[in-house]
């Protein structure tokens, strides 16, 4: 039997970011994988990561993929998102879009939003203590 999955613990949305960038960061070039499933995965992972700060802050927010309208959500609850972490705003159309840009600079955007995300619930864990 797998694990319990809680959904309600903001360690397991990082294992799912991990994963999902996991599967971004798969060899790009590839003729079995295209660049849109890269990019999708690209995008649930800087998505996942967001979710994981505001399920560790208890805050709730809408069923979405808007990476933008999680990073506002994230800024409301008084968290400073660096610009770099900003720039995943990009990543939102790749949730459902049909067309994408260039690849490579959005997996890095993905990575850079889960390594954040990472330290800001491990920042939250230990003021919890």
């Amino acid at each position: 039997m797998p694990p319990s999955r809680d959904p309600s613990d903001p360690c397991e949305w990082l294992r799912r970011a991990r994963s999902n960038l996991a599967l971004a960061a798969q060899a790009p070039g590839q003729p079995e994988i295209l660049y849109e499933d890269l990019c999708f995965e690209a995008q649930q992972a800087a998505e996942k990561a967001l979710k994981a700060i505001l399920v560790g802050r208890q805050r709730d927010f809408r069923k979405t993929h808007d990476v933008g309208e999680l990073l506002d959500l994230v800024t409301s609850e008084g968290v400073s998102v660096p610009a770099d972490v900003n720039e995943a705003r990009r990543l939102t159309p790749y949730a459902v879009g049909g067309r994408y840009p260039r690849f490579g600079d959005d997996v890095g955007v993905a990575e850079r939003v889960l390594r954040w995300a990472e330290s800001v619930v491990a920042s939250d864990a230990g003021e919890r203590k």
